[in-house]
């Protein structure tokens, strides 16, 4: 049987934005089917990480050759690559800030597109599938409603709808919980929960300890464009190397399987 190939793989990956290595020698390899937080400071790179993966921004060449495969590709249009990364940021969350109703950002995931436009044909079998998501994400009732009179998290799972829309390899969100309440993150952590334990595949990038759920078994510290730390939860999200991460004196608590700063 031939082996699969890595969901991501980065080696060596230099990236340079207004002059500066926003990414300096990125190296690490995730897995198909594995659930990794990828966590780090504001300006550890998480940003311009996700920007590689939406082919916003490309690296540089540099002093050694890099590698940066997705699925064990290294050219990918970008029509075909969301059919197997589900991204989800909060740049995207701001498109769909506009006269678009739930149901149309969900289906629009078909057409890798902000909302439903007249030259879209939504086909039978594309209407039973948003469905299907919106069921599963138990956001079926908001389905007529406008994303701009939704709430922060009502808005976001419908764009985790929009992302489900190809059964994707990896579902990447992008500090999901960030303008979410206590209740409405708390809220959404359980529907990510719930998804990860029905087979989904998580890639969390955040800068928030308190978004790594249990489900995630991985985790890698950003700083400075360069991983710092990678391995088990466990052995990773520790207060001396959160300390050494964060630059200042971190204590631990951990309840029900979450991590919290205390």
């Amino acid at each position: 049987m031939a082996k699969r190939p890595a969901l991501l793989e980065f080696e060596d990956v230099v990236l340079v934005r207004g002059g500066h290595r926003v990414l300096d020698g990125l190296t690490f390899r995730i897995g198909l089917g594995e659930n990794v937080a990828i966590l780090g400071p504001n300006g550890s790179g998480k940003s311009s990480l996700l920007k590689l993966l939406t082919r916003e921004l490309y690296p540089v060449a540099n002093e050694r050759p890099y590698r940066m495969r997705i699925l064990g590709r290294e050219s990918w249009d970008l029509f075909s690559l969301r059919a197997h990364l589900g991204i989800v940021s909060n740049d995207l969350q701001a498109d769909f800030a506009r006269e678009c109703s739930g149901w149309e950002a969900v289906a629009s995931g078909f057409f890798s597109s902000v909302g439903l436009w007249a030259n879209h044909k939504v086909t039978r079998g594309m209407e039973r599938k948003a469905w299907r998501v919106l069921e599963r994400l138990e956001v079926a009732p908001l389905a007529d409603r406008l994303m701009t009179a939704m709430s922060a998290g009502e808005a976001r799972r419908m764009l985790i709808g929009r992302a489900l829309i190809h059964d994707p390899d990896a579902l990447v969100l992008d500090e999901p919980t960030t303008s979410l309440d206590l209740r409405a993150a708390r809220e959404f952590r359980a529907t990510i929960r719930k998804l990860v334990r029905g087979g989904t595949s998580l890639v969390l990038v955040t800068h928030a300890l308190e978004e790594v759920i249990p489900e995630v078994t991985r985790v890698i510290l950003l700083r400075e464009g360069r991983v710092f730390k990678d391995g088990p939860k466990k052995s990773v999200l520790t207060e001396a190397n959160l300390s050494a991460l964060y630059r200042m004196p971190v204590r631990l608590d951990v309840e029900g399987g979450l991590f919290h700063v205390r």
